[in-house]
């Protein structure tokens, strides 16, 4: 049986805002923009190339803006991936790696080399590279 993860919610204080960053800012295209009834309301992002979907709303979820850490993409170029980032305004670390558990600066072996960001309200994102080939 297969498993797929197609939707993560992530909790915000401010729709607009938050759809704003995630589309103009980070590059996630919007799949639908929805009321659904009431006080409800569905904003669906998809990360190029991903197959799952983030969501922003309201009357979704129970978490409190900005406690979603460590959701992480995966990407084939963390140097443009990072650019695309700052190019959109987007703060974001340097690319940093792991040895014995505590982060330094610079690229690790294949698959230790990341970058972090988050949006306005604080929810934190890592961006990993997929070495070529992977």
């Amino acid at each position: 049986m297969d498993w797929k993860l197609e939707v993560v919610i992530v909790p915000v204080s401010d729709v607009d805002r938050a759809k704003r960053f995630y589309h103009e800012q980070v590059g996630f295209p919007i799949d639908h923009d929805t009321g659904a009834g009431g006080p409800m309301r569905i904003v669906q992002l998809t990360p190029p190339g991903s197959g799952c979907s983030i969501v922003l709303g309201t009357g979704i979820a129970t978490m409190t803006p900005g406690t979603l850490q460590g959701v992480q993409l995966v990407v084939a170029d963390l140097d443009a991936a990072r650019q695309q980032l700052i190019d959109g305004g987007v703060e974001v670390s340097p690319i940093r790696h792991l040895v014995h558990g505590v982060w330094q600066d610079g690229r690790g072996e294949p698959w230790n080399a990341f970058i972090f960001f988050s949006d306005p309200d604080g929810n934190g994102w890592t961006v990993q590279e997929r070495p070529a080939g992977s």
